[in-house]
């Protein structure tokens, strides 16, 4: 069956936003829906004796997993919007987003298998490394944002003072201060909330991209 190719003015195609972008946005969205819905449900009965509670652990497990895929498949998409600005940033970015999904599995792991309040602590200590990671890692995808003018200047701002605050508010936590991951992550966690939708919605600006007649290589040429 033949398709309509017109675009109507404004369209997404016509501002030369790639599908790429939207697929992104909805990314984060899924990332912050699945891993916040299974922590809420595994974390309050994992080490639990309890043999009736143990397919909700699989269920919030599964979940918390599905997040982890979720953030690895965000680095491997964003790489090539990023790599025709600084391939450092790319690669760094892609690795940052593979620290966080494998510490955040490694956190799966540990409610599944330790017993009692070693599963919480085991969680507790590889999120907070994992978020560690993604904060301190997404500064530098948040300069590039900025300099790149991939997004409007005042979100990669707004995203660079989040992971700082989301950074330093988990490595407080490590260090015993109890409560400051939570605080530090607002910031964060509401920009990638924006930011997702954003992406959905406007998706990465154009004057920022390599033009649509160009290929990678091209643009990094």
């Amino acid at each position: 069956m033949a398709t309509n190719t017109h675009t109507t003015p404004g369209s997404r195609a016509e501002r030369g936003l790639p599908a790429t972008a939207w697929i992104i946005g909805a990314l984060f969205l899924a990332g912050f829906l699945t891993y916040g819905v299974g922590s809420t449900i595994a974390t309050p009965i994992a080490g639990s004796a309890d043999p009736g509670a143990r397919g909700f652990l699989l269920l919030g497990a599964l979940l918390m997993l599905i997040n982890s895929a979720v953030v690895i498949c965000i680095g491997v998409l964003m790489r090539p919007f990023l790599q025709p600005h600084n391939k450092a940033v790319a690669l760094g970015y892609l690795a940052t987003r593979v620290f966080e999904g494998l510490g955040l599995a490694v956190g799966v792991g540990c409610l599944l298998l330790l017993n009692g309040a070693a599963a919480v602590t085991g969680n507790f200590i590889a999120y907070n490394i994992a978020m560690a990671g993604l904060g301190i890692g997404s500064l530098f995808f948040c300069a590039l944002l900025f300099r790149a003018g991939l997004t409007p200047r005042f979100l990669a701002v707004w995203g660079f003072a989040g992971y700082a605050f989301f950074a330093s508010g988990s490595l407080l936590e490590l260090s015993g201060f109890k409560g400051a991951g939570l605080v530090g992550a607002v910031p964060g966690g509401l920009f990638e909330v924006t930011f997702g939708i954003w992406l959905i919605i406007r998706g990465f600006r154009p004057t920022g991209m390599v033009s649509p007649g160009r290929t990678l290589q091209e643009g990094i040429a």
